[in-house]
């Protein structure tokens, strides 16, 4: 039968409080050895469903101090009732770029959407066989939330094991967009060379940045791959450490790589860093060998960024003047102004 609905909002309130789960029965399936015979999902038939009434996930958006409303659906498709154990939690980037719930915080408060989370009586609910429970539950956003999404999750267990439903939660207000692009760094050589960054979103709401990767070594723009295929999913206060392939990294070089980063809103992010190629570990090589051939492949590159560099005739006319203004990267005594990483540059933005 379907979830009974009554008019007025006190009505609407006692029945998330009594927590009313309306039980539909549903044809048996057979479970998979590893399969727990239950399934939790977004109830279907309001906002943000797909064709056929289904929904991916939730979506709740309130100013401070509102109660929201939601249900979640828990279908049992085995011959054997089951106890399914609800809760909201937090959730957050792993270092990875992965969604995850993040632990339980020790008290209610405003920093954490986890505990925002009520489901009445019916934080535990027991589902008959063959049965589908929709379960009713309210996010009371604190008074004091800030503005912006605060991802979150609904976690269903039961016998140790858990599913997540993830919520996705904005508070009213004005939104920011934040995100820094921090230590690049070039690592390994040959086929395993990589490119590591990391991303930071400074911001209150999620990102799906985008990026991609340039280079420019001594002789010109080197190949370093193009723009990542999926964007990441980068949530408030997000940090993110990434890792982009490079198998066809110069074996003899000076190489200034660039993370570019843009974000949908079409602004962009960007840091550097600059590596040196050289192939010490080239077989033979030991000693005065080495030493040499890391003279010789300083000096050539040095010759060739220097012829590069246009000639400054000297203020007199007269010819055969030297150039004092330093080497090929304009430092002194001929050597590079900057071999350290580039300070990282701050997207911002704000709507409202």
């Amino acid at each position: 039968m379907p979830l009974l609905h009554t008019t007025g909002r006190d009505a609407r309130l006692l029945l998330v409080l009594l927590a009313t789960a309306a039980l539909h029965t549903v044809p048996a399936a057979p479970a998979a050895a590893d399969e727990p015979g239950w399934t939790a999902e977004p109830a279907a038939g309001t906002a943000a469903a797909r064709p056929g009434g289904a929904r991916p996930y939730f979506y709740l958006e309130g100013a401070p101090a509102a109660v929201l409303e939601d249900r979640l659906a828990l279908t049992n498709t085995t011959d054997r009732e089951r106890t399914v154990t609800l809760r909201g939690a937090a959730a957050g980037n792993t270092a990875d770029g992965a969604v995850a719930v993040r632990p339980a915080a020790p008290g209610p408060g405003a920093g954490d959407a986890g505990s925002w989370f009520s489901f009445g009586a019916a934080a535990t609910v027991t589902i008959p066989p063959r049965t589908r429970a929709v379960v009713p539950f309210t996010v009371t956003v604190p008074p004091a939330a800030p503005p912006g999404d605060h991802p979150a999750a609904v976690i269903a267990t039961e016998a140790g094991r858990e599913a997540g439903v993830r919520v996705h939660l904005r508070v009213s207000g004005p939104t920011l967009t934040a995100l820094t692009v921090e230590d690049v760094a070039v690592r390994g050589r040959g086929a395993s060379a990589v490119v590591a960054y990391t991303l930071v979103n400074r911001g209150n709401v999620a990102l799906a940045p985008r990026p991609a990767l340039r280079a420019e070594g001594a002789f010109g723009e080197v190949p370093v791959g193009g723009r990542r295929a999926d964007p990441v999913e980068l949530l408030p206060g997000g940090r993110v450490e990434l890792t982009e392939p490079w198998p066809g990294a110069p074996v003899l070089d000076r190489v200034r790589v660039t993370v570019i980063v843009a974000v949908p809103d079409g602004a962009e992010a960007a840091a550097s860093a600059t590596a040196w190629f050289v192939p010490w570990r080239a077989a033979g090589w030991t000693g005065a060998g080495l030493l040499g051939l890391g003279g010789t492949a300083l000096a050539a590159l040095f010759l060739v960024r220097g012829r590069r560099r246009p000639r400054r005739e000297p203020a007199d006319g007269a010819t055969g003047g030297t150039d004092r203004t330093g080497g090929a990267d304009g430092g002194p005594s001929g050597k590079p102004a900057e071999t350290n990483p580039a300070p990282e540059h701050e997207l911002t933005g704000a709507s409202r």
